[in-house]
């Protein structure tokens, strides 16, 4: 008589060890910013971190303890990477401590919001197309009224650009979308077929990016939708279809539109430019080094003067002022969202949350070596945001938005579906 084999599951991390160990790492930042402050920012950011570490006790406590979930890696990452990115906004503009708070709360609101929406499949599937024409319509409003900001037209803005009341780049809060509408759309019509209708929303998304100039997101896209068709359909010469016809298509727009290619004329000749075009990518290099393991400290850098350091330099900022280990660390959470999505893929409840996971993951991952590779001269920059850290409330939106999709994959995450692991 043959045994059945018993699944395993791994144990929960110890999220009590690493919750309390990741606050004295935020407590030691706060005070490093402290040293080199004035008195009257220093008030401001004692609040704006006694919030954020309330904020994230809270959460644990009220999940882990009175709920009793168990799983807490993804939020273990996601609180870990924007108590860095909160350390360098705060840092460097005492005077957006507040905003950039608020932006943190409102995508952990998001990410609780999408979870309780991700819960039932039959509801996420229902909300797609209301969701893919409100995407698209956002685009096309920013196509229309948009403000150009570093010659991409992606800003929606109330008020002047210099002081403006209230900014929202839409292209980011899309990328939400474009993964929920993807994953609902593929697993509702269980077809290789079902491709048709993605392809026209997923062109609709990229066509727009292109005409606003955003370059960099309209990659970000397309490799999604990649990594989308690829999941569903498994057919690698449908996907190799779909890129030499992007290229084509990319050929055409550096043909035609030849301004395009003077976006990339520094790529690999920084040093060429350290004045000019260069000059960012230039004081990356020699800043990042100079901070050797352990960094330079909070507020001792030098690429925190230079323009754009929060929002398209943070990867240098964090080698230059927390040192290689943690820039590494950093890189390495990014790679883990993927690892984790890859291994609950099979014990999904469905294909909705396998797609949804992995290409959430993929998208954040793709996102973070475009700014790092690009920063570093490796592959031509496009000005992408690294995800969590840089500065920016619709980018952190984003960001928690799209790890409640990898979250949602495990089943520990519903209380309801507990039971099966313990059958």
């Amino acid at each position: 008589m043959q045994k059945t084999r018993k699944k395993t599951y791994r144990k929960p991390v110890k999220w009590q060890f690493l919750l309390l160990l990741m606050t004295v790492f935020q407590v030691i930042s706060m005070f490093q910013i402290f040293i080199n402050g004035t008195q009257e920012s220093n008030t401001t950011l004692f609040t704006v971190f006694t919030v954020y570490i309330l904020t994230e006790w809270i959460y644990f406590l009220v999940f882990g303890v009175f709920l009793k979930r168990k799983s807490f890696e993804i939020e273990l990452i996601a609180f870990f990477l924007t108590g860095i990115g909160l350390t360098l906004t705060t840092s460097v503009y005492p005077d957006k401590a507040y905003t950039q708070l608020i932006a943190v709360l409102m995508g952990i609101s998001v990410f609780i919001f999408l979870l309780w929406i991700l819960s039932d499949t039959e509801r996420a599937i229902k909300l797609r197309m209301p969701i893919a024409f409100l995407a698209i319509a956002a685009l096309v409003f920013t196509l229309l009224f948009g403000s150009e900001i570093n010659g991409a037209k992606n800003w929606i803005i109330i008020g002047s650009k210099s002081h403006p009341l209230f900014s929202i780049q839409p292209s980011e809060l899309v990328k939400i979308a474009f993964v929920f509408v993807g994953a609902a759309t593929l697993e509702h019509l269980q077809s290789t077929k079902s491709l048709t209708k993605y392809i026209l929303f997923a062109v609709s998304c990229v066509g727009l990016l292109f005409l606003m100039k955003d370059f960099g997101t309209a990659l970000i896209f397309f490799f999604t939708f990649i990594v989308i068709a690829f999941l569903r359909s498994g057919d690698i010469k449908t996907i190799f279809l779909v890129c030499a016809a992007a290229l084509t298509g990319g050929v055409g727009v550096v043909t035609f539109k030849p301004y395009v290619m003077k976006r990339f004329e520094t790529y690999r000749h920084i040093w060429d430019y350290a004045a000019t075009g260069g000059y960012q990518q230039v004081r990356v290099l020699i800043y990042a080094v100079s901070g050797g393991l352990f960094g330079l400290g909070i507020g001792n850098g030098k690429l925190r003067n230079v323009y754009a350091a929060t929002e398209d330099l943070a990867f240098g900022m964090v080698c230059e002022e927390y040192g290689i280990l943690i820039a590494f660390l950093v890189l390495l959470t990014f790679v883990a969202l993927v690892v984790y999505s890859i291994r609950y893929a099979v014990a999904a409840r469905s294909s909705f949350y396998s797609i949804a996971a992995l290409a959430a993951s993929s998208l954040l991952l793709f996102q973070a070596a475009l700014h790092v590779f690009g920063v570093t001269d490796l592959l031509p920059w496009t000005g992408v945001t690294l995800p969590f850290i840089s500065r920016g409330g619709s980018s952190m939106m984003c960001c928690w938005g799209l790890v409640a999709f990898i979250k949602a994959i495990d089943v520990k995450t519903y209380k309801r579906y507990d039971s099966i692991l313990k059958a």
